[in-house]
């Protein structure tokens, strides 16, 4: 089990683990705790995840649920190691909403990242100037520096993992045309679709395609929205942000298989990625 995927992930890979093992266990909860002499509260904050877990009581469930080869059990607490430890994103609490961080813990972890932007260039794609000049027209001024920050961070923490995700970007063709910075300086908007052109072009794992104008109507217009595969037991998760508010989906909701549909829907109706790259170069150099 990877060690980097952040104790969001793990977290939650280990609780998916418990309650998979209790469940083909045959057991419930409460017969769970009554067994181990706990109280069922206890047992339904591990596994809601509003309750860490000592290696000692982790001991007695796997013993509880038959966990016998000391390669399951080392997955397992290692799991809970990586879920106990301090992220990351941590130090940003006083300036970035909790919501946020949520979504930026599970992002960290995740295997495969699918994205449309109707707006602006999406947020692990941006250069830092870029990033400062459309976070300053959206946040107090006190605000721009750990959301310009945290955004190059996550570009960072993302880039040097064992096994960094696959990350598959929609962007609508507004974005690539919207001249962002052009007040301070007009030189932001065509060095940052430089730096995608090149990223999309030189990292294997970093795919971009733009929908023009000419698909007309398509499912992206309602708005921007993220979906995050994971390696591991664990569902994929939807997140919608409208700016001003955002919604984390995860378990069988149905609107994250809508969004799925959707995404494709939007590759169909997207240029080639040759085709984008090509594109995206050609309006730089227009810009410059």
């Amino acid at each position: 089990m990877a060690t980097d995927q952040g104790p969001v992930v793990q977290s939650a890979l280990l609780r998916n683990e418990l309650i998979r093992l209790r469940k083909e266990s045959g057991l419930t909860q409460e017969q769970v705790a009554s067994e181990l002499d706990w109280s069922p509260s206890k047992l339904i904050r591990v596994e809601g995840g509003r309750s860490s877990i000592t290696k000692v009581d982790l001991d007695a469930l796997l013993t509880r649920y038959g966990v016998s080869s000391e390669s399951g059990r080392d997955r397992i607490h290692a799991l809970n190691r990586g879920a106990r430890e301090r992220p990351w994103w941590a130090s940003y609490r006083d300036d970035i909403s909790a919501g946020y961080l949520d979504y930026v813990g599970y992002e960290a972890g995740a295997a495969f990242i699918r994205s449309f932007q109707p707006g602006y260039i999406p947020g692990l794609l941006q250069t830092p100037e870029y990033a400062e000049v459309l976070t300053a027209n959206s946040a107090d001024a006190v605000k721009v520096a750990p959301v310009v920050k945290l955004r190059l961070q996550r570009q960072s923490e993302l880039a040097r993992r064992a096994n960094p995700p696959r990350q598959y970007y929609v962007i609508d063709e507004a974005v690539i045309h919207r001249h962002v910075g052009i007040k301070s300086d007009p030189a932001i908007m065509p060095n940052q679709l430089r730096y995608l052109a090149d990223k999309a072009e030189s990292d294997e794992l970093i795919t971009v395609r733009v929908v023009p104008f000419e698909a007309g109507a398509h499912p992206g217009l309602f708005g921007p929205f993220i979906l995050l595969e994971f390696d591991g037991a664990m569902p994929d998760l939807l997140y919608l942000d409208t700016g001003r508010s955002s919604t984390l989906v995860s378990g069988d909701d149905p609107r994250i298989s809508e969004y799925a549909d959707d995404f494709e829907v939007l590759l169909r109706n997207a240029m080639s990625t040759g085709e984008s790259i090509e594109f995206i170069r050609r309006v730089a150099e227009d810009m410059s």
